[in-house]
């Protein structure tokens, strides 16, 4: 009887030692250790301009106050936060021998990078029920996408992501951690933390699944019948003119939605039981560095007003 009370103190005791996890990162590759520093350095810095300039385009300029923009700069903010939250850490582990990051600082790391990419998939929906119909019923767009709908939308998109960064990372902060702490990633995602618990994740898992299956599953299918109907329009249209186009305001954002959908599905779209360490780094990168870099790049490339107002701005700088 003694010794099970000193097994279960001890047990106690070493759950409350894990203060701190410690990120694997890329530590079984060094001899790429440089070259991702690099990498992942100009990735960073490209998508924190890049972006930061969209939010500054689309504030500064008058012509670029409509819908379509406003619900970009919004996209652009919750790709700052997710590239933030995520890189300058993964940078400290490539450029140091070991790299520990504290309980807390785990948690806030696991709420922005939830808050951010739950309402950046539901913020696309969004962009593609505004395409829609602007495509679909072009007549009523702006009195169907008042700037009163548009700010609701926008404040219900932060409003859920906010909700589900609260609830999963409540939950995680209420799981026992006592050994091993090394983190199979290079920040810390739900499912290697839950892998490292010694407490039941059966509720945890429950609900990463449930919002799984809602922000990727229900929003990739709300996307992809506005993008059905949008399709079917353009069909009927008769002029091959108005057909690009039609194609043309859209084209932009389905690019943006392929490649980050197409990494959430990899990286989400399975159970913590078949987690796999290395494709959930690789998929990671493709949503939190590498499509954060190509949105400002594709939405500027691509698109004529952005490049009118981004050239009126160089234009005043150099007078």
């Amino acid at each position: 009887m003694v010794d099970l009370v000193l097994s279960m103190m001890t047990l106690n005791l070493n759950q409350t030692e894990v203060t701190e996890f410690v990120l694997e990162g890329f530590s079984e590759h060094p001899g790429l250790r440089l070259f991702l520093t690099g990498c992942f350095l100009s990735l960073y810095m490209m998508a924190l301009m890049g972006n930061i300039l969209i939010i500054a385009l689309v504030t500064s300029s008058t012509g670029l106050h409509n819908p379509m923009y406003f619900f970009l700069c919004n996209l652009a903010t919750m790709d700052v936060i997710c590239t933030s939250s995520v890189i300058p850490k993964a940078l400290v582990g490539l450029v140091s021998e070991e790299n520990t990051i504290s309980f807390k600082g785990c948690m806030s790391q696991l709420f922005f990078l939830a808050c951010s990419a739950s309402s950046e998939l539901l913020l696309l929906t969004v962009m593609a029920y505004d395409r829609y119909v602007a495509i679909c019923f072009p007549l009523h767009y702006s009195s169907r996408m008042s700037p009163q709908l548009c700010g609701a939308l926008a404040m219900v998109v932060w409003f859920i992501g906010l909700v589900n960064a609260c609830v999963h990372t409540g939950l995680m902060t209420r799981l026992s951690f006592c050994g091993p702490k090394v983190i199979t990633h290079f920040f810390c995602e739900i499912p290697p933390l839950l892998l490292l618990s010694c407490s039941p994740t059966y509720v945890n898992s429950i609900l990463t699944l449930m919002a799984d299956a809602f922000f990727v599953g229900i929003n990739f299918m709300l996307t992809l019948l506005s993008y059905g109907c949008i399709i079917a329009s353009i069909l009927r249209m008769h002029s091959a003119e108005g057909k690009r186009k039609a194609f043309s305001t859209c084209s932009s954002h389905l690019i943006v939605v392929s490649v980050y959908y197409s990494s959430m599905f990899c990286a989400y779209i399975s159970p913590a039981s078949s987690y796999s360490p290395e494709r959930s780094k690789v998929t990671s990168v493709l949503y939190s560095i590498l499509s954060p870099t190509l949105n400002p790049l594709i939405y500027t490339l691509r698109n004529k007003d952005v490049k009118l107002a981004l050239g009126r701005i160089l234009a005043s700088f150099s007078r």
